[in-house]
């Protein structure tokens, strides 16, 4: 342990940090376990487990958060063999420190970095059931930008050269062959207003389901080439509405539009806030 305590409490964990082709950063659990000072892998796996159980109790998307990836490792013998192992998000391994065994000293240094350096704040169902409607649409809406801007990175890579034909496919397949202009035009929403920003939390919800499950899939069957892709994202959206109509769930284009776009909203809180500091600046 001394030689923990002589460690920057950063360098012991950035040390094991990994940044992936798409710039993201990851920590593999194989090296996070070693580091946490867990001898037994079945022992840290219980622990993964649980911070499982808490990322899906977060609402956020376990799949987004941990991959599970097979890695070679020679054994005394010098025979190789598979070993399971996980792709960590930062946010994972932030969970999986709270509940590591507190009795370790660096595990307490790990809660104190991941808890400092973590870009997403945990959110309990509980306390996401407590928001208001509309909180809950700038949450959810805040996560599809988040998936958005990842899914167009990824598509890139798999040779997307045209973004709006790679969307309208994703459109297409969950709206019945709806286009993002044909959304536009039936929410009859004013120029330049964003289709996302004028969705319940329940579509808000689908699309992200979908945004999700095309990212993964892309990167899961390597898909190359720009119309492999747009067929994927065509693909997967069908595939949520199919979902949908079979737990008889209201389809997509069905859902009512808010009264205020998120923009909107945004601004009246904005112009909330400036009429409570005149208010307050008259008062003193």
């Amino acid at each position: 342990m001394q030689e923990i305590e002589n460690k920057n409490t950063n360098s012991i964990f950035e040390n094991i940090k990994h940044i992936d082709e798409y710039n993201n950063e990851f920590w593999y659990a194989r090296e996070l376990q070693k580091v946490l000072e867990y001898k037994d892998w079945r022992n840290f796996q219980k622990v993964i487990d649980k911070a499982k159980e808490s990322c899906k109790n977060s609402r956020f998307n376990l799949d987004e958060q941990l991959v599970e990836v097979n890695k070679l490792s020679k054994r005394n013998n010098n025979a190789v063999a598979s070993i399971q192992d996980y792709k960590l998000s930062r946010y994972i391994c932030y969970l999986i420190v709270q509940n590591a065994d507190p009795k370790k000293e660096v595990v307490a240094l790990g809660q104190t970095y991941f808890a400092i350096q973590t870009r997403k704040q945990e959110i309990t169902e509980q306390e996401y059931d407590s928001l208001s409607e509309d909180d809950k649409r700038f949450y959810q809406r805040r996560l599809t930008r988040q998936g958005n801007y990842t899914l167009q990175k990824v598509a890139a890579s798999a040779g997307v050269k045209n973004m709006a034909e790679f969307h309208n496919a994703g459109y297409r397949g969950l709206y019945n062959g709806e286009t993002a202009d044909d959304i536009f035009k039936r929410k009859k929403l004013r120029y330049r207003e964003d289709i996302l920003d004028n969705m319940n939390e329940d579509e808000l919800v689908a699309n992200l389901f979908r945004i999700n499950q095309t990212k993964q899939k892309l990167l899961k069957d390597d898909v190359r080439g720009e119309k492999e892709a747009k067929d994927v994202h065509y693909e997967v959206g069908k595939k949520v509405r199919n979902a949908i109509a079979d737990i008889g769930g209201m389809m997509p284009e069905d859902m009512p539009t808010p009264e205020k776009s998120l923009k909107a909203l945004e601004k009246e809180r904005k112009q909330l806030e400036i009429n409570e500091l005149k208010d307050f600046s008259k008062i003193k």
